[in-house]
This record gives structure tokens, sequence and C-alpha cells, in this order.
């Protein structure tokens, strides 16, 4: 029965496993209601054609296609739905066509239950604080648009030059799925950038205190920089 206050979802994802994990942990955040599962782009576009939802949770990889054309047949389409990106893709370039295409966030697999409880926590808040005004001042726009994602809550949303707050997370998303320290090179190689551009990144999170570094002494060569979560 569908609940008139919660939050309309489709699940657009070809993998039916990882599919019924999204549908589980969204049955265990209030506040949302499944309204459709796509394991197609086609299925994709009649559900959101056919219910409208407000979210959109949304991969990349499809066999008839790819989920970035089809976020961009939303917007110009100018369909209201949301997206949150779910995927498997660490390439910056499909990093930066989301970013341009509106994505509410940016979710890499495997998808940890906490990570998701926290985007829809914050897009619930977002999409509350949107019904809540008529008309909006400067502090609402603010508030609204510099919104805090995981792990980025009490960072500065003035980042330095060179630093992307898509990025940003994702490196911090990389760094709290492992187990053991990473190089900028294995971290970059995670996220389809070069290990210049990665420790950019990662020496920025040292200084937010946000992740650590650890040196490591070889038997030659230089002492190498790990760096793992707090």
């Amino acid at each position: 029965m569908t609940q008139s206050n919660s939050i309309r979802v489709v699940i657009a994802e070809d993998d039916q496993q990882n599919a019924l994990i999204q549908q589980t942990y969204l049955q265990r955040i209030k506040g949302f209601e499944l309204v459709g599962m796509a394991h197609s782009l086609e299925d994709a576009q009649d559900l959101v054609d056919i219910f409208k939802p407000d979210l959109l949770l949304l991969d990349v990889y499809f066999p008839s296609g790819n989920g970035m054309q089809f976020l961009r047949s939303l917007r110009a389409e100018d369909h209201a739905t949301d997206v949150i990106l779910i995927t498997a893709a660490k390439e910056v370039d499909v990093l930066k066509a989301a970013l341009h295409g509106g994505v509410f966030d940016y979710i890499l697999k495997p998808l940890v239950f906490e990570r998701l409880q926290t985007s829809l926590t914050n897009y619930l808040q977002h999409h509350e604080r949107l019904k809540a005004v008529a008309a909006v001042a400067q502090t609402d726009l603010d508030d609204l648009i510099h919104r805090p994602t995981l792990n980025t809550s009490s960072i500065n949303t003035r980042l330095p030059k060179g630093i992307d707050e898509l990025t940003l997370s994702t490196v911090l998303s990389v760094i709290s799925e492992q187990t053991q320290a990473m190089s900028a090179e294995q971290i970059g190689s995670n996220i389809g950038a070069s290990r210049t551009t990665a420790r950019r990144y990662l020496e920025y999170l040292v200084g937010l205190e946000k992740i650590i570094v650890q040196i490591h002494y070889g038997s030659v060569g230089r002492p190498e920089r790990l760096y793992t979560s707090i």
C-alpha cells in the first residue's frame, strides 16, 4: 500500500542479487517506499514514466546500454526524478559526468548499508527542506545546495583548487572499504586517476584528520607513504 508521505523509489540494477540487497536495505530505512525494480534500462524508463518516482537508484553498467546515457536522457526530458548512482564505476570521467548530470550522490559497490542509510537520510532532509520553503533566501540556497555527504560533513564546502568534492568522497569510500593501508598508486588505480592526483586528495584528507598516513620503510629506495581510515 502506498505511503503518501514516503519518498517513492525505483531501483535500476541489472544484477538481481545486487538489486535484492538494495531492496532489503531500503526496507530498513524509514521514509522510503520501493515502487518498482528494473533489471534493464528499458524497464527503468517505463517505471520512471509510469510512477514518476522521487528518487532513482541507478547503476551505470547494463548489458543493453549505459546508465549515464539514461541519466542524460532523463535530464533532457526534464524528469523531476532525483538520482543516486550505485555502481562499480570508479573512472574519473564517469564521476565528472555524474556530477554534471546532477546526481544527488555517488556510491561505490559493494554497497554498505551505513553508506546508503547516510545518503538516503541526507536526501530525505533535503527533500523536506525543499517542500517547506515557498521562496528562498540566500541562506536557504546555501543550506540546500551545499549539503553534507558521507564522511565530508565537516569538510569546508569551499574546497581548494584541484580538489573536487565528488572525487574526494570517492577516495574516502575506497579507503573506508579497505582493511589494509594503501599507497597513492593503489588508490589512484582504484578510482581511475594518476598517482599524483590521488596523492593530492590523500594529503588533503590527512590534513583534515579524516585519514592517517603511515611511513613504510622498505629494504631499498625511499620510504613509502601508506594511507588508511581512522
